[in-house]
């Protein structure tokens, strides 16, 4: 029989962890020592996903990146075109 304890850890602690990681960039090495629980832990709720959808936060801030990104590759887009013109 293994020693290993198991407890688990509420929904909104789990929440609070999750967002820090997440969206504040908390690593995961700190949040799971300031919460007195595994890396793996976290490592495991990161990989099925259990916050499940993203926060509105995150959703907003992916929104921004995105058009940002458009931007950039219009830009390029733009300065390749008069680069071959000029070719």
């Amino acid at each position: 029989m293994s020693n290993k304890k198991y407890h688990r850890v509420p929904k909104d602690v789990k929440a609070d962890i999750m967002k820090r990681v997440k969206e504040d960039g908390v690593s995961v090495s700190q949040a799971a020592k300031d919460a007195g629980i595994s890396e793996a832990a976290i490592y495991d709720w990161l990989a099925k996903g259990a916050t499940g959808s993203p926060s509105w936060a995150e959703f907003a801030r992916l929104q921004r990146e995105n058009k940002m990104l458009f931007e950039v590759v219009g830009e390029l887009t733009v300065k390749l075109s008069q680069a071959q013109k000029k070719s």
